[in-house]
C-alpha cells in the first residue's frame, strides 16, 4: 500500500534516513523511532514501507510534491520534547541519536528559545522523575556535544 503524504509521514521519513545514514538502525535510534512514529501519528503498518523508501527500494511519495512539509507548527515542541527524552532516557546518547535529534529539530523549525524551555521542563521534571537525575546528566552532556 502506497504511502499516504503527510507532515507527521514527512518527518518520520526525514528522520528515519538520517538514522540510516550508516545503514544500520540501532536499537537506541529504534526506540526514538518508535516514540517519534507514536507521536507524529506514524501507523505501524507504514515504518516498514517508510523503511523501504528510506533505502531506496521504493519511491519517496515526497519527491514529488510541491507541498513543503518542514517548518514549525503547533505541537512541534512537544514532539522534540518527547523525542529528547526518549533519547535522554537509554544509557548514552550515541552520535546517530545527536544527528536524529538535530535533523528533527533543524526541520521543524525548533528555535534557541523554544530548545532552552524544552531543557526547563526536562530539568523541572527531573524532582519528581525516577530518572530524571541521570537525565540531567544526560542533558548537559548533549548540550556539549551538540549546542544549538
Amino acid at each position: 500500500m502506497a504511502l499516504k503524504p503527510s507532515r507527521g509521514l514527512y518527518l518520520y521519513l526525514r528522520t528515519l534516513k538520517e538514522a540510516l545514514g550508516d545503514d544500520i538502525i540501532t536499537s537506541d535510534e529504534a526506540q526514538i523511532l518508535k516514540v517519534l512514529a507514536e507521536a507524529l501519528g506514524v501507523r505501524p503498518s507504514d515504518t516498514a514501507e517508510c523503511l523501504s523508501v528510506a533505502r531506496g527500494e521504493t519511491t519517496d511519495p515526497f519527491d514529488e510534491l510541491e507541498e513543503d512539509y518542514a517548518g514549525h507548527r503547533m505541537g512541534d515542541a512537544a514532539t522534540y520534547q518527547t523525542t529528547l527524552i526518549a533519547a535522554l532516557d537509554d544509557e548514552v546518547i550515541s552520535e546517530d541519536e545527536w544527528s536524529m535529534l538535530t535533523t528533527l529539530r533543524t526541520f521543524i523549525g525548533i528555535q534557541e528559545d523554544q530548545h532552552v524551555m524544552i531543557e526547563e521542563a526536562i530539568q523541572a521534571m527531573a524532582d519528581i522523575d525516577s530518572n530524571g537525575v541521570r537525565r540531567l546528566e544526560r542533558l548537559k552532556r548533549f548540550n556539549t556535544v551538540c549546542p544549538y
